[in-house]
């Protein structure tokens, strides 16, 4: 018997529109391509004007720029469960978040409070208050810090990290102060986020550091360097319009992110704290697409 062919055009045409409505579970990320494959999200504060006007508005725009991960810096003026809720509407999963160093010393506790509330995975510090140069006595007090700090946020199953920010290069014995961090921080409760951008800015190799220390970066952030931006100060500062969209200033991304893949770093961050950050973040993440190592 024949087949009948406007019945099988029918059965034709209704299978690609199953095909076309199916989710795309396997679709690449945002960010993500042949080479780099993330997990990549978005350090909040890249857009923390923006936060300061309008906060569902901002999230929105994250959400638009294929956003899933994110951390942050701040839950401005909402409660966590608030944020928590406006980021998972958005698709969003708060993966991390920055809190200051002098909660670290006096109010852990709260921390656990509010990271659990967030869903957090890891809380972090990206700074420790200092008077230049940053030296040993700092240092070894910030040890101390951490290491009570990270074995009390263990026990609520959360992962402390500290987010170096260049200072810590100053000179020790026969390395630098964050050898000795490294050291003295126990591996079990204290981690580290590598700012790729602040380990360049005071002349470092972000792949050398990662060879170093291949067990103790957990996170990353990724942002670019204004081409002509003079490296070599141990200040962790300089003009915020230095930061540039990656794949256009003068960091070699490749071989850093090569690098990190192999020692397993968990999360990537952009993070953008120049005044075109809105701009800028889109050309970081089609420029991470693209990368090849």
């Amino acid at each position: 018997m024949k087949p009948n062919l406007q019945f099988l055009l029918s059965c034709i045409g209704a299978f690609s529109f199953v095909l076309s409505a199916a989710p795309m579970t396997n679709a690449a990320e945002v960010g993500t391509g042949s080479s780099f494959k993330g997990p990549i999200g978005l350090q909040l504060y890249s857009l923390r004007d923006q936060f300061k006007k309008d906060v569902p508005q901002t999230l929105d725009e994250v959400q638009n720029f294929g956003i899933k991960y994110a951390e942050l810096a701040g839950t401005y003026n909402q409660s966590p469960e608030d944020f928590k809720k406006d980021l998972e509407k958005r698709n969003i999963q708060a993966v991390s978040a920055h809190f200051p160093y002098e909660r670290y010393q006096n109010d852990v506790e709260g921390i656990a409070k509010e990271a659990k509330a967030l869903g957090l995975k890891y809380v972090g510090c990206a700074w420790i208050p200092h008077k230049n140069p940053y030296d040993e006595k700092t240092c070894r007090e910030a040890i101390a810090t951490f290491n009570k700090a990270g074995e009390a946020l263990e026990k609520h199953g959360l992962k402390f990290f500290y987010h170096v920010h260049g200072f810590e290069f100053q000179p020790y014995a026969d390395g630098t102060l964050l050898d000795l961090m490294m050291k003295e921080t126990n591996p079990k409760h204290v981690h580290y986020e590598m700012d790729v951008f602040w380990i360049v800015f005071p002349g470092r190799d972000p792949v050398k550091l990662m060879e170093k220390y291949p067990n103790r970066w957990s996170l990353m952030h990724l942002k670019d360097m204004k081409k002509g931006t003079q490296t070599g100060a141990l200040t962790g500062g300089t003009d915020v319009n230095n930061d540039v969209a990656i794949g256009t200033g003068q960091i070699d991304f490749a071989p850093i992110l090569k690098a990190a893949k192999k020692i397993g770093v968990k999360y990537y961050f952009i993070e953008d704290e120049s005044s075109h950050s809105e701009q800028q973040i889109p050309v970081s993440l089609k420029s991470l697409a693209e990368i090849k190592f």
